[in-house]
């Protein structure tokens, strides 16, 4: 039988009360109602990145802010100071978690809308003679993503999104720039070939899992022709075990089982010969992972962590898990993804560990909230152990009966064989969420979601993973 979320939160309450002054000893609770207003938005200027927003709680306790469009702009918790990182509307919620006499506010939201005014700057031109490739590069100061292509198609030609330009003729090569309605030109002056002669060594070799598992596709970055066409490349791996040629790049390459471990080096040929051998390239792709973890009592709202990471399969190191947590506590009667729940950004991954589930190696993985580990309670008498092992405590806040640091974290499972694959029930049991910022709590208790099979309990409210997909971005 499942609660529904209101009398759940106040046999919660209640719980906690007897928990921490003892039975029939602690402190009354009221469960007043407080609701949050928001002064005017401020009207930041063209180019300004930061601003202040201010919400009061009609209880007179702390208001506790965050972003609900992190890929846009954060916000810091306690003073309200907005940073923008993009042009657009940055929303802004505010939220307070009441205490033994005020219940939890219903979250505000405010919106702030910045306007930048970007600049795209090219690296130095590459030098260039014909037959040769090499890439440029250029940024646009707001960091939207940038594309290329030739205003010279007879000279020279591009890759639309890596920059590699490759030297078709004598001339000058005009190549553009574009981030969204800017547009700026870098010029190449194309030499005539020298030589023949055997290519150079390639350089800038990069790799990244290919389509079909056990695959890697392989680029360069630059190679020097000798003044004669480049007819192919071949593509060896370090340990040797995986290889490929073709006549054009990128050059895809099939290992023995897995890519796991493999480094990649990289000839190219033409009519007077083979290049030496590049330097070694690794193997680092970019992932994105969408977790879902059941929340029976705050249906249709599920606690849904969406985020990206990057894995270095040459050298076993995943990093820079970044995303969103959803608090299923907030939101109404439509479910994700055209929800209104707050989301609440997750930037800074602190753990890593090694396991093997199912038979299968790879990471537990965690990004927090904060820049720290602090999330639930540490203190024994509630159950606290490290101050956020997943299943530990009884989902106290960090700190508690002190003022809540307001962390959140959540926990994903990465094969080292195939980030892609689908995660087994074993794997899926060990990921885990806690929630301890406003929105995502119930008094002085985080939400939290844990499977029995993982970590001998599920999440204070039900919560429980459930899903897990993960896909190359």
């Amino acid at each position: 039988m499942h609660l529904s979320p209101k009398l759940a939160r106040s046999l919660l309450l209640a719980a906690l009360s007897a928990a921490v002054g003892g039975c029939n000893e602690g402190p009354r609770i009221e469960a007043r109602p407080q609701a949050i207003t928001f002064a005017p938005p401020p009207s930041p200027a063209v180019n300004q990145t930061s601003a202040t927003v201010s919400a009061t709680a009609s209880s007179g306790l702390p208001v506790v802010y965050s972003s609900r469009t992190s890929s846009r702009c954060s916000i810091d918790a306690g003073s309200g100071i907005v940073t923008a990182t993009a042009s657009g509307v940055c929303t802004v919620a505010a939220g307070q978690s009441g205490n033994s006499v005020y219940a939890a506010a219903s979250p505000a939201t405010q919106d702030v809308t910045f306007t930048f005014q970007g600049v795209i700057t090219f690296a130095p031109a590459p030098s260039l003679s014909v037959y040769d490739l090499a890439t440029v590069t250029a940024v646009e100061s707001s960091g939207l993503p940038v594309s290329y292509s030739s205003a010279t198609s007879a000279v020279c030609s591009v890759d639309g999104t890596s920059g590699l330009v490759a030297a078709l003729s004598q001339g000058d090569c005009t190549i553009v720039a574009t981030a969204g309605d800017l547009h700026a030109s870098q010029t190449i002056a194309i030499a005539a070939p020298s030589g023949p002669t055997a290519p150079g060594a390639p350089s800038g070799v990069t790799a990244t899992a290919g389509d079909a598992p056990g695959t890697a596709t392989v680029r360069i970055g630059a190679v020097q022709a000798g003044g004669s066409p480049i007819t192919g490349y071949v593509v060896t791996s370090i340990p040797l075990g995986a290889a490929g040629a073709g006549a054009t790049l990128p050059i895809d390459v099939t290992c023995p089982s897995s890519c796991s471990g493999y480094r990649f080096s990289v000839v190219a040929r033409n009519a007077a010969g083979t290049s030496p051998s590049s330097a070694p390239g690794e193997m680092v792709t970019r992932y994105q992972v969408v977790a879902t973890f059941r929340e029976p009592d705050t249906q249709p709202n599920d606690s849904i962590f969406i985020g990206t990471f990057t894995f270095n399969a040459s050298v076993g190191v995943v990093s820079d898990l970044r995303g969103r947590l959803s608090e299923s506590m907030t939101g109404g009667p439509i479910p994700y993804p055209n929800d209104t729940m707050t989301w609440v950004p997750l930037e800074h991954q602190l753990s890593s560990q090694p396991v093997v589930l199912d038979g299968v190696e790879g990471w537990l993985v965690t990004t927090f909230g904060l820049d720290t580990t602090g999330t639930l309670s540490a203190d024994p008498k509630f159950g606290g152990t490290d101050g956020w092992a997943p299943g530990s405590g009884s989902g106290l806040y960090y700190g508690f009966p002190g003022v809540n640091p307001g962390n959140a974290y959540v926990m994903i499972f990465v094969g080292a064989a195939d980030p892609t694959a689908a995660p087994s029930q074993g794997q899926i049991d060990k990921m885990a969420y806690a929630d301890c910022a406003p929105g995502g709590m119930m008094g002085a208790t985080c939400m939290t979601g844990t499977s029995e099979a993982g970590y001998g309990t599920v999440g204070t409210m039900g919560g429980r993973p459930v899903s897990q997909v993960t896909t190359r971005r």
